[in-house]
């Protein structure tokens, strides 16, 4: 029942005392008659919201904490802010400020409809991926720990408790209860009566014994067959065996063994809490549940097992049967079960369902990424180990998990690691993996790299891409994190936006998240989050695939979860490293190779490098360094736009290497020359070969370019950019500078080493 205002009796403190809690349309409270069966107080309201309340009589108070804060004009009121807080508030009651009396439970709701259903389902599945990981852990260990609830607190008996619930209360369970008592298992028995001795067609040996010694007996008429055999009388009852059809078979006492251990683990529990709590509410409504079971006349005609028969095939194989086997064995091991992480979920009578969805979702994508990696048997087995107290699940928030494997294809294998609150830190340096500035922490990561190199290798080398998903349960639709066509400018929006951040709202928060991942986490290939909403958005960051961002739904569903959307992009994802062209291989190499030296320095003034000139990149502009003979020498390269290298071996002749056919720009020189300022552009787009006697018919003004000589040529002009103009260069400064004899020999640099060696 949906109402405004709430008055919630506490006469077990004191008659006529009660606490008044007010909300509004947008602040809603609730009462629930069935919320004891769900573990819950029936007084209601939710999470993210405020209300008001006011005991009715003013010597009684709250404690002032993150959730209450009392008025500054009375203690007795005051208003109650939930925040993130999802779960059975105890709220201890004062009575003249330091006088405790007694406690009020208010349940706060989780702002999605479905949380209670989400939760249930959530915790069932994660039960049962814990029993299958148990299963393979186990066998070493399997009997070694008993969970004694004794010496336990109330957060790990929750914990143990939550996961034996979700056994039992599943619908699977209730089902399988129904199927067996409907359609039980039966076997023949013999049973002893009393009959009248004529109706008897054919006498056993027993019965034959009967016919000489049991009274009271009847005299036989002198005809008949058995006096003519010396049988003179018969007696006239007898007691004899019949079959009849019976559910007190080995199979059915073990139905009603497994309800009475459940039953006795109820009553443990409650013996050790304190009653009144969430714990208390929920177990003793689960016993209510088994008691109701258990009163059905079908297990009355049971009796106590004398042995369990777990290897029978009605056990193993029948309908109903089979399920209640499991979830015997399931109850067995999650007993013995101890999950630090559950805290976060249960401590305190939380019922923190988006932390319990983002532990779902690990187990959901590990469901996934299994599917499509080689993952061992041995990498998730390492989730379950041995502790002082039991058998420990590996997953909390916080604490780092990963697990690895391989994706082998015909053309390139590759390593991943699937990871789950792994932390990036901020104070590595580069080129090591980790943060640009703060740590971050994604829920998970998915790390991808070539087979045949180590992380750290891969990492330095560029070759490594993190993929980054992060839980996000409150979000239903992506129009709560997106723009949406249709809504309003976007300046309508970004105005709603700041004036929402100022109240503290931050609605785009999650979205903002994914933006600082990506730019922030060195080698990151995308950041997306998880929701269980129904639209999935990629957004490229480019042409291809990654880097990108986006949304995909993946919803605590037992027949479609959505994880359909996110498996086809990991498929492509993969099917994108396979392409070694790709735009983001080249990036990758790029970045290694730009970041692998540490940069030159040039300051001064050069051509800007936009529109045809975007490529000018002074690291990658290269100046070919050449002399000329003579006088005529120049005059000729001048008159004709040419310049001519040696083609042969000996002294003076050029190397053909990426640098020379590259050059962009041509500076020459005469003998015994240091500094020049004759740059000329080569227009060509590589040099040419020119015979001797071409070169001859040209006007070259030396007689040794005859025949059987050949040359490389490039076209030049002078250059028309004003930075270069009025320039001289002390060449002899460059790295690839030859004194001597081989001075006048050509040599290539870039144009970052010649800018450097102006000569002012």
């Amino acid at each position: 029942m949906q109402d405004n205002k709430l008055n919630i009796p506490l006469d077990h403190i004191q008659d006529g005392l009660s606490l008044e809690v007010v909300g509004n349309n947008s602040n809603p409270l609730f009462y629930y008659t069935d919320a004891q069966y769900n573990g819950e107080a029936p007084y209601q309201i939710m999470e993210g919201r405020f209300y008001h309340y006011r005991f009715s009589k003013k010597e009684y108070c709250f404690e002032p904490s993150e959730v209450v804060e009392p008025s500054p004009f009375s203690s007795s009121e005051g208003r109650l802010t939930p925040n993130i807080y999802t779960g059975t508030l105890e709220l201890n009651i004062f009575k003249s400020f330091d006088i405790e009396v007694g406690s009020v439970g208010i349940e706060v709701q989780s702002v999605k409809a479905s949380y209670r259903e989400d939760y249930r389902f959530m915790l069932e599945a994660i039960t049962d991926k814990c029993t299958d990981l148990l299963m393979q852990a186990n066998s070493p260990v399997s009997h070694n720990f008993e969970a004694d609830f004794s010496n336990e607190n109330e957060g790990t008996i929750y914990q143990r408790f939550a996961f034996i619930k979700s056994i039992i209360n599943s619908d699977e369970f209730k089902e399988s209860i129904y199927r067996i008592i409907t359609f039980p298992s039966t076997t023949w028995m013999e049973e002893l009566e009393t009959t009248d001795s004529r109706k008897i067609r054919r006498f056993k040996n027993s019965e034959l014994r009967q016919l000489i010694n049991r009274n009271p007996r009847a005299k036989l008429p002198l005809n008949h067959p058995l006096s003519k055999r010396g049988l003179n009388s018969m007696p006239t009852r007898i007691e004899t065996t019949r079959k009849i059809d019976t559910v007190d078979t080995p199979e059915n006492r073990f139905i009603k063994h497994a309800l009475q251990t459940y039953l006795k683990l109820c009553s443990t529990i409650i013996s050790n809490i304190k009653t009144g709590t969430r714990l208390f509410k929920e177990v003793e409504a689960l016993s209510e549940n088994i008691e109701n079971q258990l009163s059905h006349s079908f297990f009355q005609e049971i009796s106590r097992p004398h042995t369990l028969k777990l290897n029978s095939p009605v056990l193993q194989r029948k309908e109903g049967y089979r399920e209640v086997l499991r979830s015997w064995l399931m109850f067995d091991l999650a007993a013995k079960l101890v999950w630090k992480g559950g805290e976060d979920v249960y401590k305190a009578n939380k019922r923190d369902v988006a932390t319990l969805y983002e532990y779902w979702l690990f187990f959901t994508l590990l469901d996934m990424i299994s599917e499509i990696f080689d993952i061992k048997g041995k990498e998730t087995s390492q989730l379950i180990k041995k502790t002082n107290d039991g058998l420990g699940l590996q997953l909390r928030q916080g604490r780092h998990t990963a697990l690895k494997g391989v994706y082998k294809s015909g053309t390139r294998n590759l390593n991943i690691k699937f990871s789950f609150n792994r932390t990036f830190s901020g104070k590595k340096k580069f080129p090591k993996s980790g943060s640009w500035t703060k740590s971050m922490r994604p829920d998970y990561t998915l790390s991808i790299w070539p087979e045949e190199i180590n992380e750290d290798q891969a990492e330095n080398e560029e070759l490594i891409v993190h993929l980054h998903f992060d839980a996000k349960y409150k979000i239903e639709k992506l129009i709560e994190i997106i723009d949406a066509e249709n809504i309003g400018s976007n300046e309508d929006l970004l105005s709603s936006e700041k004036k929402e951040e100022r109240k503290g709202k931050y609605k785009n928060a999650d979205l903002f998240k994914m933006h600082t991942y990506k730019d922030a986490i060195r080698r990151t290939g995308g950041a997306y989050v998880l929701y269980p909403g129904e639209e999935k958005l990629t957004e490229k960051g480019f042409h291809e695939l990654i880097p990108g961002l986006g949304a995909f739904p993946v919803r605590p569903n037992k027949t479609d979860n959505g994880t359909s959307d996110l498996k086809v992009f990991i498929l492509d994802v993969l099917d994108h490293f396979l392409n070694r062209a790709s735009q983001r291989e080249n990036m990758a190499f790029r970045t290694f190779d730009i970041h692998k030296k540490k940069p030159n320095n040039l300051k001064e003034s050069i051509p800007e490098a936009y529109g045809k000139n975007r490529n000018f990149i002074p690291d990658e502009t290269f100046v070919l360094i050449g002399g000329y003979k003579s006088l005529a020498h120049l005059e000729w390269i001048e008159e004709t736009g040419l310049y001519n290298f040696r083609m042969d071996s000996e002294r003076g002749s050029i190397i053909l290497d990426q640098q020379t056919v590259s050059a962009k720009y041509l500076l020459i020189h005469t003998f015994n020359e240091i500094v020049s300022g004759k740059l000329f552009k080569i227009n060509s787009r590589g040099p040419k070969v020119y015979s001797g006697t071409r070169l001859h018919q040209l006007g070259y003004p030396f007689k040794d370019s005859g025949k059987g000589k050949n040359y490389l040529v490039v076209e030049i002009a002078p250059v028309e950019d004003e930075e270069f103009k009025n320039l001289d260069w002390k060449f002899s400064k460059l790295k690839n500078y030859k004194r001597g004899r081989e001075s006048f020999k050509p040599f290539t640099s870039t144009l970052t080493e010649l800018m450097n060696t102006i000569n002012s």
